[in-house]
């Protein structure tokens, strides 16, 4: 018979407060806040980056008016992050990448796969727009939360990695 892990012998106390289980009945460490935070940040960066490049490309050819650089500019904003999204099927961004987390799906555990290029979409457009009306609606006496349920959640990949081994030599 097995003994429980204990997880703040594994993984300490801050850390151990973040384990959460998955649908499938898994357990997993939600990243912290400032590791999430900064990941968004450096997606957001790397997108408008991006954007702003594909700006200054669209100006610089002579061939083009105005009306076809603005029709441009509007379809980069939503095509940079489609096209970003593409590559963050695994889950790892480069934000992600550089904060030691991985966006998962909470049914399972699993990659995004298929379905990377819209969460991109939603994680760096519609994410600060939703936030903008959620507090709007907050100060106009609202809930400030949005309807539905969470299906993905970035986890801490080392502390994850330290659980799920100490929970199978256990």
């Amino acid at each position: 018979m097995s003994r429980p892990v204990d997880l703040v012998d594994v993984l300490g106390p801050d850390v151990a407060k973040r384990v959460e289980p998955l649908g499938n009945g898994q357990r997993y460490v939600r990243a912290g806040q400032w590791p999430m935070a900064a990941a968004w940040l450096v997606d957001v960066l790397v997108c408008a980056v991006c954007v702003f490049i594909g700006i200054v490309v669209l100006v610089s050819v002579s061939t083009i008016d105005d009306a076809m650089v603005g029709l441009g500019v509007i379809v980069l904003i939503p095509a940079v992050p489609l096209l970003y999204g593409v590559f963050y099927g695994n889950g790892r961004s480069l934000g992600a990448l550089l904060t030691g987390t991985r966006l998962i799906r909470l049914k399972d555990g699993g990659r995004l796969g298929f379905s990377a290029p819209w969460a991109m979409l939603v994680r760096v457009v519609l994410l600060p727009f939703l936030i903008v009306i959620m507090l709007i609606g907050a100060l106009g006496g609202g809930t400030g939360s949005p309807p539905g349920s969470l299906r993905r959640r970035s986890q801490d990949i080392d502390a994850t990695h330290r659980l799920q081994t100490a929970e199978a030599s256990a």
